[in-house]
């Protein structure tokens, strides 16, 4: 399946600002199931530099500057992207979660890869608390396939959550989304991952895309997409298998990967300051269109 992703942002500030700088992580990335036909990010006002930088999980980002008063940002990212399905696992097959710890954290022969230990420890948006720790013990019985704990991880945030858009903010902790047992995909996705690395099991923070599909009979509305998050756990045998707790399923072709890192702070899609604006407005519109073939 091909996609044509529309991401736009716009900011309305109610003064001018006299300058803006920010990081846009808006261009997705190359995976074994996703191919980027084309990718093009404009900023308006035209800015100073629109410079291009790898980060430290290999996302592509883009510094934005823009050094002369404007009363308005706007962020356009459009790209092509090939979306395959992704391979079937049998999640009993994989790896005893303690065999994975044990690899993740040095304590086992057999090193993991330099990139796995980083996503093996809590950061500051993905703490458990001791109630999050008690509530998952009871996905990882002793010697229980790490692939199949997370499953059951996902399964339980999906049957015991209600999503409720604005419920909660973006530095909404794991503690208390748990505690109110709602939020959204981004608090979902921290849920699971304070669990995972509460037993030291390396998972990572996927943000991208989730296309929606109308109900039947009536006609897809543009810009009715989503932002999303999701979860990618790790095993030696299958390397780095997604989750989406959101929705109780394993990310297929109508998920589109943008970035991955710790939390959502290491791939916020849009981040930075602004000088001077006073009160500001911001809009966000989404957009995953099928390209017909």
């Amino acid at each position: 399946m091909i996609y044509e992703v529309t991401h736009r942002t716009v900011y309305d500030y109610a003064e001018a600002a006299a300058f803006s700088q920010h990081l846009l992580r808006l261009t997705p990335r190359e995976t074994g199931d996703q191919r980027v036909l084309e990718s093009r990010i404009t900023v308006d006002p035209r800015p100073d530099a629109l410079q291009p930088e790898r980060d430290m999980f290999g996302n592509l980002a883009h510094a934005a500057t823009v050094s002369r008063p404007h009363g308005r940002l706007e962020i356009l990212a459009v790209s092509r992207v090939e979306r395959q399905a992704p391979s079937q696992f049998i999640f009993e097959a994989s790896s005893p979660w303690e065999d994975v710890r044990a690899r993740a954290t040095g304590a086992a022969a057999g090193p993991a890869p330099a990139e796995v230990a980083p996503f093996a420890f809590p950061t500051a948006l993905t703490a458990a608390s001791p109630a999050i720790e008690d509530w998952a013990r009871a996905c990882f019985a002793p010697g229980r396939p790490v692939l199949t704990a997370a499953a059951a991880l996902s399964a339980r945030i999906h049957a015991e959550f209600d999503y409720i858009p604005g419920a909660t903010g973006a530095d909404t902790l794991p503690a208390e989304s748990f505690e109110a047992r709602h939020g959204v995909c981004q608090d979902f996705a921290h849920v699971m991952l304070a669990a995972l690395r509460a037993h030291r099991v390396p998972a990572r923070y996927v943000s991208g895309y989730l296309r929606t599909i109308p109900p039947e009979g009536q006609p897809r509305l543009a810009g009715a997409d989503a932002s999303h998050a999701w979860v990618a756990v790790w095993d030696p045998v299958f390397d780095w298998v997604e989750f989406d707790p959101t929705n109780d399923l394993v990310p297929g072709e109508d998920h589109v990967t943008l970035a991955w890192g710790r939390d959502y702070a290491d791939v916020s899609p849009v981040s930075g300051f602004v000088v001077g604006a006073g009160a500001q407005r911001l809009t966000v519109g989404v957009d995953v269109a099928p390209v017909p073939g």
